[in-house]
C-alpha cells in the first residue's frame, strides 16, 4: 500500500459516520487533493463548538459561508456575525466559475449553485430587523459584569433592580436606569436609604460614567423595546431549510464593548430560554462569531469568566458556537479547550513573533504521520485548511489538510436593491422595527419628582405666607396708640383749642 492509499484509508475510516453529517471537502496528501477522501463533520457533534482561524485572505469567511449553507440544507438555522459586510451574498446563487468546477472535480463532489433563506438583522443604524433587549432582561449580575463594576458598585446595581421590582418601575432603556440612579442620590435618597441601605454618591457617579460609555457606542439603540425573541433565530422556511440570520455589524468594529454586550446578552437569553437537549442528532442553532477577538478585546476578568461559563454550559441546549479569528491565540485557553471542531487556514510568518505563534498553533492539532504541521501551515493555499473534528463518540478525528468545497451562493455582497428586497420580504421586519415607548421608570419617576417638588413648593409658599402674616401683624401692633397716651393727648388738644378761642373773644 502506497502513501496516498494509506492516507485515503485513514481519512475514510476516521471520518466515517453513522448519523447525518456535512462534507467540508476532501483530504490532501503531499499537496495533492485525494478524490472522495471526504472530510465529514457529524451533525451530532456540532454543539461541541469550533474554531475557524487563519491569516487575512486565506478563506475563513468562505468556510463560514460553506458551513452555514450546508447547515441550512440540513434544516439547521444559523446566526452569522457579519463584521466585514461580506456575507449577504448567501441570499443569491453563485455565478459559477471554471475554477470552482475544477476544485469540485478534484474533491469528488458535484457543484450546484443555490441561494438560501436569509434574514438581515441589526443592532446599529444599519437597515435590517432591529435587535433590542431591555435593561431588566440583562439583570443586575450580567449588567455589572459588562460595565466592569467593583463589588460595591455591583451591590448598588442590585439595590436599584430590587427597588424597581418592589415599586413596579420597568427598566427598559438606559434612560430608565440613569433616572433611577439619579433619583437614588437626590429626591429618593431618604426613601431608598431607609429600606435598602446607604448608597454612595461617588459610586453612583462611577456607574453613570460607565453607562455613558456604552451609550456613546450606540447602546441607546440596543436597549429598549420591542425585545427580540431568540426563538425567531430557529426558524425554517417553507422548504424546511434552516434560515440564516445575518447580523450586520460593519459599523461597530470600533465599538467592542457594544459588541460584547450584545453577544453576552444574546447567549445568556438563549441559555435561559432554550430547553435542555442533551446529545441529540443535530444542533438547534449554530452561531458563528466573526472577528471573535473583538469579544475578548479589553474584556475584564469577570467578563471573560462569564463567556467561559456560557461556552461550557450552552451546548446542553443544542447550541454550537464557532469563533472565527486570525489566530487561535486570540481566543482564551479556557475557551479554546472547549472547541471540538478546528478549521485552521494558513498562517503567515513575517516576524519572529509570527513564527512562535505558528509553532504554538501547530500544537493545538493531533500529531500526523502525513504532515509536518507547522511547516504546512505556512504553505497552504486559499481555500485549504487543516481540519480536526470529533467523531460521534467524541473522539478526535485524524488531522486532514483539506481542499474545501466552494460556496453554493454568491461569493460577493448584495447590491443595495437586493438588500432592500431581502428586508422588504422579511417576516420579522415590521414586528421588531416598530418603536415602542411605553411608560417606564423614567416617566414614573419624573412624575413622582414633579409631585415631590410641587409639594415642597406648596410647603415653602405656606411658610412664606405665615412669615409675611406674622411680620404684618407686628407692624400693625407697633402703630396703635397707647390708650392712656390717647386720653392725655386728647385733653391737651382740647385745652389748646379753648385757649385760642379766649384770645379771639
Amino acid at each position: 500500500m502506497n502513501r496516498k492509499e494509506a492516507f485515503f484509508n485513514q481519512i475514510t475510516t476516521g471520518y466515517q459516520t453513522k448519523g447525518d453529517y456535512i462534507v467540508l471537502g476532501s483530504g490532501m496528501c503531499d499537496g495533492e487533493t485525494i478524490k472522495d477522501a471526504f472530510v465529514k463533520v457529524p451533525l451530532k457533534t456540532l454543539n461541541r463548538h469550533g474554531l475557524i482561524a487563519g491569516a487575512t485572505g486565506t478563506g475563513k469567511t468562505k468556510t463560514l459561508q460553506v458551513m452555514a449553507e450546508n447547515l441550512s440544507e440540513k434544516g439547521i438555522p444559523s446566526l452569522l456575525m457579519d463584521i466585514k459586510g461580506d456575507l449577504s451574498g448567501l441570499a443569491q446563487p453563485s455565478a459559477g466559475h471554471p475554477k470552482i468546477d475544477e476544485r469540485h472535480a478534484a474533491i469528488g463532489l458535484p457543484f450546484e449553485a443555490k441561494k438560501f433563506p436569509v434574514e438581515l438583522l441589526t443592532i446599529s443604524e444599519q437597515d435590517g430587523v432591529r435587535l433590542r433587549a431591555t435593561v431588566t432582561e440583562f439583570g443586575p449580575v450580567l449588567l455589572s459584569r459588562i460595565l466592569d463594576l467593583s463589588e460595591a458598585q455591583s451591590g448598588i446595581v442590585s439595590i436599584i433592580f430590587k427597588y424597581c421590582d418592589d415599586n413596579k418601575l420597568p427598566l427598559l432603556d438606559l434612560n430608565d436606569f440613569r433616572k433611577v440612579l439619579q433619583f437614588a442620590t437626590e429626591e429618593g435618597k431618604e426613601e431608598i436609604q431607609s429600606e435598602y441601605g446607604l448608597i454612595s454618591t461617588a459610586s453612583t457617579g462611577a456607574i453613570l460614567r460607565k453607562i455613558i460609555e456604552i451609550d456613546q457606542q450606540g447602546g441607546d439603540l440596543f436597549f429598549g423595546e420591542r425585545s427580540f425573541d431568540v426563538q425567531d433565530l430557529v426558524r425554517k422556511d417553507e422548504n424546511g431549510n434552516g434560515i440564516i440570520s445575518i447580523l450586520r455589524l460593519t459599523d461597530i468594529q470600533d465599538k467592542p464593548q457594544l459588541f460584547s454586550t450584545f453577544m453576552l446578552q444574546l447567549l445568556a437569553e438563549i441559555y435561559a430560554t432554550f430547553p435542555e437537549q442533551g446529545d441529540s442528532g443535530k444542533p438547534e442553532l449554530v452561531i458563528f462569531i466573526d472577528e471573535a477577538h473583538l469579544i475578548f478585546k479589553e474584556a475584564s476578568k469577570a467578563l471573560l469568566s462569564q463567556i467561559e461559563s456560557i461556552v461550557k454550559l450552552i451546548r446542553s441546549k443544542g447550541i454550537g458556537l464557532f469563533f472565527v479569528t486570525q489566530n487561535p491565540n486570540d481566543v482564551p485557553d479556557d475557551v479554546l479547550g472547549q472547541l471540538g471542531l478546528k478549521v485552521q487556514h494558513a498562517l503567515r510568518a513575517f516576524t519572529a513573533k509570527d513564527r512562535k505563534a505558528i509553532k504554538l498553533a501547530a500544537e493545538n492539532y493531533p500529531i500526523s504521520e502525513f504532515y509536518d504541521v507547522d511547516e504546512v501551515l505556512t504553505k497552504m493555499g486559499i481555500g485549504e485548511a487543516f481540519v480536526s473534528a470529533l467523531n460521534e463518540k467524541g473522539i478526535p478525528t485524524p488531522l486532514a489538510c483539506t481542499m474545501l468545497r466552494a460556496p453554493m451562493s454568491r461569493m460577493d455582497i448584495l447590491t443595495d436593491e437586493e438588500l432592500k428586497d431581502v428586508i422588504k420580504n422579511s417576516k420579522l421586519y415590521y414586528k421588531y422595527n416598530e418603536t415602542i415607548d411605553r411608560e417606564s421608570a423614567f416617566e414614573i419617576l419624573t412624575e413622582k419628582i414633579e409631585k415631590i417638588n410641587e409639594k415642597e413648593n406648596v410647603e415653602e409658599r405656606k411658610k412664606e405666607a405665615e412669615k409675611t402674616s406674622t411680620s404684618s401683624s407686628s407692624r400693625r401692633k407697633s402703630t396703635r396708640m397707647n390708650p392712656i397716651l390717647k386720653v392725655v393727648t386728647s385733653a391737651t388738644f382740647i385745652r389748646g383749642v379753648l385757649g385760642i378761642l379766649k384770645r379771639v373773644i
